[in-house]
């Protein structure tokens, strides 16, 4: 087992024409009360570059950039976990900020129960938009995703996701790191640590703030790509596809059913369901936020969420091929 001593963090972070969040990114790590840890920033073939955002840090930070062509988020993780000089990689998407004690939090957790890998929650602050505010309701809301995104105690239940995971040197050699597909790479990855044999765990204390999408357009178009990935890697690993992972597309199709029923038969039973089932959210959203129009776009963003990973799901599904 490592030491605690022997813990050398770099923090690997890919980026695609984002400087204004690396900047952010930057300087939420530059706060840190834990400082011994590297930076290394993978710029993806970027035409918005990060380079002079990230060059502004270098006397403060220990930060290294490198530019490569574009080959999509998980080979740029291996890409910048290849140069990184420390022994355990902690790997954050270019659109969080981590919270001043977040590496001492991490540090902590390592020491007092070592593992080979951790993934860790995301949260909003206070300052975040509403929109992003319902964004963040909707992906982590145990009435929308069952809980699965940070609230599980195994990771048997709560694959890491690559906006908040940590992996050892051995692990990233072992398994060779990220596959090349553009979407489900990390839960493609957590699957084969776990069939590795490596000790993992959940570091509920170690969330970041995640600010994902801030318009709903590009928040359909990211969870439908996520509704493809949960069947092509259903057909990679048959037995990671569990009940919670087919809730939207049974929404989905509920609700299609629903709407036929109501304009072809007069019957509004099933559509009363769903109202139902966004007033509940809305009514929850409204307990977190204290906030009319903040519970307002979180039934919005659910919805979006919900019928977006159904549409990816089933267009994957009775797809006849594979990825």
């Amino acid at each position: 087992m490592m030491k605690s001593n022997d813990i050398k963090f770099s923090i690997i972070v890919p980026v695609y024409n984002r400087p204004v969040e690396i900047q952010e990114l930057l300087n939420s790590l530059l706060q840190q009360t834990y400082s011994d840890f590297e930076v290394i920033i993978v710029e993806d073939g970027s035409s918005v570059l990060s380079e002079k955002v990230t060059r502004n840090f270098m006397a403060k930070l220990n930060v290294k950039y490198y530019y490569k062509e574009n080959s999509g988020p998980g080979l740029s993780r291996n890409y910048g976990m290849q140069r990184a000089s420390g022994n355990y990689f902690i790997i954050l998407d270019s659109d969080v900020i981590v919270p001043k004690n977040y590496m001492q939090v991490v540090k902590q957790a390592l020491t007092e129960n070592y593992v080979d890998a951790f993934g860790g929650p995301d949260a909003a602050t206070g300052d975040f938009t509403p929109i992003q505010k319902a964004i963040n309701f909707a992906m982590t809301s145990f009435f929308t995703t069952g809980g699965i995104r940070g609230k599980a105690e195994r990771l048997e239940k709560f694959h890491p996701r690559s906006f908040n995971m940590g992996i050892s040197k051995e692990v990233f050699q072992k398994t060779g790191g990220f596959d090349a597909m553009r979407y489900g790479e990390d839960i493609d990855l957590s699957i084969r640590i776990i069939q590795a044999g490596f000790k993992t765990a959940l570091f509920k204390k170690a969330f970041v703030y995640h600010k994902r999408r801030n318009n709903f357009k590009s928040f359909f178009y990211q969870i439908k790509h996520s509704g493809e990935a949960r069947v092509h890697l259903w057909r990679k690993y048959p037995k990671s596809l569990k009940p919670v992972h087919t809730f939207p597309f049974l929404f989905g199709v509920g609700l299609v059913l629903s709407l036929f029923l109501a304009l072809f038969t007069g019957i509004y039973y099933g559509l009363l369901v769903y109202v139902l089932y966004f007033m509940l959210l809305w009514w929850v959203a409204y307990g977190s936020f204290k906030s009319l129009r903040t519970a307002f776009w979180s039934a919005v963003a659910s919805f979006v969420m919900l019928t977006a990973y159904a549409w990816g799901f089933a267009g994957a599904l009775f797809s006849t091929g594979k990825k």
